[in-house]
C-alpha cells in the first residue's frame, strides 16, 4: 500500500499548501484531509481513497470504479461518501477539489 499512501500524502500537502484553512486530520484511525476541522477525503484501510462528494453526487457520471463507502458490516453505506480505488487513481486529484468543494458550499 506504499503507492496509496505517497498518492494520497502528495494530495493532501497540495491541499493543505493552499489554505490555512485545510490540515491533515484522522477518521476512523486513517489519515484524513480536513477543511474547518471537517473531514471531506480519507485514506482507507483498504488503499482506498474515499470522498465526501454528497447525496447528490451522480457516482455514473464518470467511467471510474466508484462505490458508496460502507464500512459498517450491518449498516448500509455513509451517505454522500463514496470510495474509489487505486487502479482509478488517477482521479483521486479531481475528486478531493470535489470533495472540497462540496464542504465548502
Amino acid at each position: 500500500m506504499k503507492q496509496e499512501n505517497q498518492l494520497f500524502e502528495h494530495i493532501r500537502d497540495q491541499l493543505v499548501e493552499s489554505s490555512e484553512k485545510i490540515s491533515a486530520g484522522r477518521m476512523m484511525s486513517s489519515p484524513a484531509i480536513t477543511y474547518n476541522r471537517k473531514v471531506f477525503a480519507f485514506l482507507s484501510t483498504k488503499g482506498k481513497m474515499v470522498f465526501r462528494l454528497g447525496k447528490e453526487y451522480d457516482s455514473t457520471a464518470q467511467n471510474i470504479d466508484i462505490q458508496p463507502f460502507n464500512p459498517f458490516a450491518k449498516k448500509g453505506p455513509l451517505p454522500g461518501w463514496f470510495e474509489v480505488s487505486y487502479t482509478s487513481s488517477a482521479h483521486w486529484q479531481s475528486l478531493a477539489e470535489h470533495a472540497l468543494a462540496f464542504i465548502q458550499s
